[in-house]
């Protein structure tokens, strides 16, 4: 809901402005970062983008494993010096503060107090891409990302019943990601870092609970 129509419905004396969160409606001009990483009460997930506050949608099985894979794998096989998390926020600049998917930081940043990251502290972006974020994973954040100098930026999509990633690198020349491969099957890539992870691994697994639900609902339809 936009800020114009939150008032509109607020002049309609079904809804009391005064009773609202301050972050419901936005000042002119949009929310900063700082503005943003201060607020409470947020639903979880919210992201800051362009100054204004996005909220996600109820998310599938897939990106869950998808990420919980990927930052694994990640995790297992960095070097030292870095680290993988999940859905941390970061600050990019002014205006934005998205939430990766998977973010490869630098180890020394790390806190386990920390709320979330700086750009300069991000080695690799992650998004896994559900239906209510295509038009922002492909478009809209990977150009934040290149644009804060975030120099490796995948995508994780889920094409019929194979996950796919297409891996970007940033190009100094233009500030801009230029794809390097599209990968099924098995990532490898040797930057940020020598990394191989089975894709159809996430796959499998939702092939594999599929199969069972089959079983489980066919051996319930024969007891009866």
């Amino acid at each position: 809901m936009s800020a114009q129509s939150v008032e509109l419905y607020a002049e309609s004396g079904l809804m009391d402005v005064e009773s609202l969160p301050d972050w419901v409606i936005p000042p002119p001009g949009g929310f900063t970062a700082d503005q943003f990483l201060d607020m409470r009460g947020l639903p979880r997930h919210t992201e800051l983008i362009d100054g204004s506050l996005v909220f996600v949608s109820p998310q599938t099985v897939w990106h869950a494993w998808a990420i919980m894979h990927i930052v694994h794998e990640l995790s297992r096989q960095a070097p030292p010096e870095l680290e993988a998390v999940n859905e941390m926020t970061v600050r990019l600049s002014q205006r934005q503060a998205p939430e990766p998917d998977v973010s490869v930081i630098r180890a020394e940043v790390l806190d386990l107090d920390r709320t979330h990251f700086e750009s300069e502290d991000v080695v690799l972006a992650v998004e896994a891409v559900s239906p209510d974020s295509v038009e922002r994973d492909r478009e809209i954040k990977p150009r934040r990302y290149a644009a804060a100098g975030i120099r490796h930026y995948w995508r994780m999509e889920k094409d019929g019943d194979r996950t796919v990633v297409y891996v970007y690198v940033l190009d100094p020349v233009d500030d801009a990601y230029h794809l390097t491969g599209i990968h099924h099957g098995t990532l490898k890539v040797a930057v940020p870092f020598e990394i191989e992870i089975d894709l159809n691994a996430i796959d499998r697994r939702g092939r594999g609970n599929a199969r069972s639900r089959g079983r489980d609902e066919g051996e319930g339809a024969g007891e009866e």
